[in-house]
């Protein structure tokens, strides 16, 4: 299984303030809903179409204030995948996230899309952290 790590960015509010907002699908409809196609979701599940691709994923784990897993969900993406968004409170008004994606690529794929993997999630965290800071 591939590793692939967002570089870490910096959020000025505390964990508490941020995981509710991370933990759950549903809270991600006002940002999504115009970018993809058929747009779904419930707290812990979502789906959606991007070029004719279905995309089915759920909460699979969440550990209040730390971090969040999203895998897969059934009759969705066809690669054995693992996502995590990771927090880590340095102090009241710095907490630091990252995301993580394990997925597992035949060494074709990997060559094909994994510097595309690895740019598309700096620039999802990049994105999440500019929306998590202007959050008041």
């Amino acid at each position: 299984m591939e590793k692939y790590e967002s570089k870490q960015q910096q959020i000025h509010h505390p964990a508490a303030l941020i995981y509710p907002i991370i933990s759950r699908l549903d809270l991600l409809s006002p940002a999504l809903k115009d970018k993809v196609e058929e747009w779904e979701a419930t707290e812990d599940s979502c789906s959606f179409k991007v070029k004719g691709f279905k995309v089915a994923l759920r909460i699979a784990e969440k550990v209040e204030n730390k971090h969040v897993k999203i895998v897969a969900d059934e009759g969705g993406v066809p690669i054995d995948f693992a996502f995590w968004i990771q927090l880590h409170q340095v102090d009241e008004r710095d907490t630091r996230v990252r995301m993580v994606l394990h997925a597992e690529l035949n060494m074709m794929m990997k060559m094909m899309v994994g510097g595309k993997i690895q740019s598309g999630l700096d620039q999802a965290v990049e994105g999440l952290a500019t929306a998590l800071n202007n959050f008041r």
